[in-house]
């Protein structure tokens, strides 16, 4: 068991100074009763009755405190619940090149507009991530099944300086294979949408990256964003935004993917209809709040009960 709001329990140290005050009192009162020197009209007053019976309604009483201080503590247990493991990689080329308008309104916009488009087409089973790449790949969401929070983060994407296709290949694996503990031994059934213009500059060669996937079993499907006729402007000087449609084609060809042209996204649902199902668990922490004020509920009317019974009065 775990407490989320663990600090909280301090107020235990309230019911242990209350705890303590009332020992005090009893001894106080125990020695005022040997003052009294006629035992035998002391009796009379006040009966003799079993010494353990006054303490029980104090007890009850600061065992309810206690679990009600316990319920303030937002009490959880651990469980273990299924979870989809099937997983989709989105990555994105944020590179200079993809701000060429060759493909209206820019590469880079209509690349954000397909992969959120495609994101809302996929089942809600299954997990997303995104992978962005300019001369470093950075993976920006790790698998999750909250498709839109993806889909915001692919909205604010900018272009970056340098395109390292293959490292936005590799970013992904490593996303997949980051996915859950069990991943490294058992990855979950997957695959990644590369969407570029192609043109790779620094990193590790995309052949490298294609064997690593296929390798894996992670197929790679790549869209092509350019026609190859646009000039960019980069730190003051103007050059061409060209575009490798042969990279990508071999990319998505080696790894067991599709290549698509930008005007053929529609067709994207054939990459997700061959991944199959795969339930794994994941841990949540389960509340457990109603069992603890449940129990003070049952001390506090044990409480009564015994004060009503033994002293004919409530606490």
């Amino acid at each position: 068991m775990t407490f989320l709001a663990p600090a909280q329990l301090w107020w235990l140290l309230a019911v242990a100074v209350v705890a303590a005050a009332y020992v005090l009192v009893q001894r106080r009162r125990t020695t005022y009763a040997l003052r009294f020197s006629n035992l035998s009209l002391l009796e009379r007053v006040a009966p003799r009755v079993p010494a353990w019976r006054r303490h029980v309604p104090a007890v009850l009483f600061l065992l309810t405190v206690a679990a009600l201080v316990g319920a303030l503590a937002r009490p959880a247990m651990s469980v273990q619940v299924p979870r989809e493991r099937a997983t989709i990689i989105v990555a994105i080329d944020v590179s200079p090149s993809m701000a060429a308008t060759d493909v209206a309104p820019d590469r880079l916009t209509s690349a954000k507009e397909s992969a959120q488009g495609f994101i809302g087409t996929l089942p809600p089973r299954f997990n997303v991530g995104l992978v962005t790449f300019s001369s470093v790949a950075t993976v920006v969401a790790s698998p999750t099944q909250d498709h839109q929070a993806v889909s915001d983060s692919i909205a604010n994407l900018t272009i970056s300086s340098g395109t390292a296709i293959g490292e936005g290949v590799f970013a992904s694996l490593q996303a997949i294979h980051s996915f859950d503990e069990d991943a490294p031994s058992d990855p979950p059934p997957s695959a990644i949408v590369l969407l570029s213009d192609g043109e790779n500059t620094s990193g590790r060669p995309v052949p490298a990256a294609a064997a690593e996937a296929a390798a894996a079993g992670v197929p790679v499907s790549t869209i092509a964003f350019g026609t190859g006729v646009s000039i960019i402007e980069i730190e003051g000087h103007y050059v061409p935004a060209n575009i490798d449609k042969a990279t990508l084609e071999e990319l998505a060809a080696t790894t067991g993917g599709h290549f698509y042209e930008a005007e053929s996204t529609g067709e994207l649902r054939d990459v997700y209809s061959d991944i199959g199902s795969s339930l794994g668990s994941e841990t949540v922490h389960e509340e457990v709040v109603t069992a603890f004020v449940g129990a003070a509920l049952v001390l506090a009317a044990a409480t009564a009960v015994v004060s009503l019974v033994w002293s004919q009065r409530l606490p």
